[in-house]
């Protein structure tokens, strides 16, 4: 429980017209501004329990997350969480810092029959599609989407005794990549990327006319297999967030070089650009376990606060990261306009920075200046302790699942996020 100007709110769901809207209410009926102002009303900008506003889909409701600090389990991950609560230094704490393959292993043999699938579902009468899909599918991702799906499914199975996954589980995952793939190719055209993971983008070498076609392709692919799931919850759940990813693109191309934008607006972006997806394929997965409203709205809460967590430390990382480690000049997103965490905390310190920025960068070296003050003030680190709160809260979520390889795993993923800004 928390409060927010004056009145309770419960973040079981319950008593939600205290956050200014009707239990009932959809979440699109109020404007992003106004709605994050009321939420913030008491709070300094960025600070207290109620600065960070997220939007969860269950029934439609809004609600105001609180930024108290979970209380953490004994594995490996919550450990090396707790290190990084040590001054962001894993090595000091663990004597081997985890490895994407650590949790990667634990489903490599889905991960491997995906991989196989992948093209197949793309649709093979189509050679220009194919050859899309194919520098796309093999431009180094990890398929961290399709893992939590089979890492969830795996422990809610457990937990229900069941031996084995199910077609669905699988069609789920693949589905859920599709998406995401589809999700990137536009997000290149729209941003002008020419590189994604160190190759040249979809429209670099097909043109903006086939990528923008490919990417519907996938979309529309990836919507009948939903609809042959035959499962209402999942399909409504999945199609959501297809929504809010036109929702995000539309919250972020009408912001671009607003110093105004509060961070709870951004945070509200970021789930809908990349934790919105996330939480359905945990969520789709314990749903097709067959857990119960309880088990599946915890993984569901465990994939927003973990694409939260990990889009706050993208962030991050396009200001402490070189060109080479990023596949893409350092800065781009303040370059372009979209101001994420760090900007936005450093706008609380440095009034400077809002002429430059409102400037659009128009005087020579404006941006290397920009991108300085903001590695300066101290906003890199409040936007890792930012990072750190979500992660806790995605721990916490996993608590209702039993000792698992699997749990362990989910725990390792969040704690593998946060070591990439250690």
């Amino acid at each position: 429980m928390m409060s927010v100007t004056g009145k309770t709110i419960d973040f079981a769901g319950k008593n939600l017209v205290s956050c200014g809207c009707s239990s009932n209410a959809s979440f699109d009926r109020y404007t992003v501004r106004n709605y994050a102002r009321v939420s913030s009303k008491g709070c300094g900008k960025g600070h207290g329990t109620c600065r960070l506003f997220c939007c969860t889909r269950r029934n439609t409701q809004c609600r105001v997350s609180s930024m108290k600090t979970a209380e953490p389990t004994v594995n490996g991950g919550t450990q090396a969480i707790e290190g990084l609560n040590k001054g962001l230094n894993l090595k000091g704490y663990s004597e081997t810092p985890i490895s994407a393959a650590r949790f990667f292993e634990a489903v490599a043999d889905d991960l491997l029959t995906l991989n196989k699938n992948l093209q197949s579902i793309v649709g093979a009468e189509n050679p220009v599609l194919m050859s899309a899909a194919e520098q796309i599918f093999s431009a180094g991702g990890k398929r961290m989407r399709p893992a939590l799906v089979f890492l969830v499914a795996r422990a809610t199975a457990e937990l229900l005794g069941l031996k084995e996954l199910t077609v669905k589980h699988r069609r789920l995952a693949e589905i859920i990549e599709m998406i995401h793939t589809a999700s990137l190719i536009h997000d290149d055209v729209l941003d002008e990327s020419d590189l994604r993971r160190g190759k040249k983008t979809i429209h670099q070498i097909f043109g903006t006319r086939v990528a923008v076609l490919a990417g519907d392709f996938m979309f529309a692919q990836s919507s009948w297999y939903l609809a042959n799931l035959e499962n209402i919850e999942v399909i409504k759940l999945i199609s959501q967030v297809i929504k809010d990813f036109a929702s995000g693109e539309i919250k972020q191309a009408s912001s671009l070089f607003d110093c105004d934008v509060e961070l709870e607006e951004y945070l509200i972006k970021s789930y809908y650009k990349t934790a919105s997806l996330i939480a359905a394929s945990t969520k789709g997965a314990a749903i097709f376990s067959g857990a119960d409203s309880g088990i599946t709205e915890k993984m569901y809460e465990y994939g927003r606060n973990l694409g939260l967590s990990f889009q706050i430390v993208d962030d991050i990382l396009d200001f402490t990261q070189s060109a080479e480690q990023l596949g893409k000049p350092s800065g781009s997103d303040l370059a372009k306009g979209n101001l994420t965490a760090p900007v936005i905390f450093a706008l609380e310190k440095e009034p400077k920075l809002r002429d430059i920025i409102e400037s659009e960068f128009s005087e020579d070296g404006s941006l290397d200046e920009a991108i300085n003050l903001v590695k300066s003030c101290g906003s890199i680190e409040r936007a890792q302790e930012l990072a750190k709160e979500k992660a806790d809260l995605a721990i916490q979520s996993l608590q209702c699942l039993p000792q698992s390889v699997y749990r362990l795993a989910l725990e390792d993923m969040v704690a593998y996020n946060l070591q990439r800004i250690a």
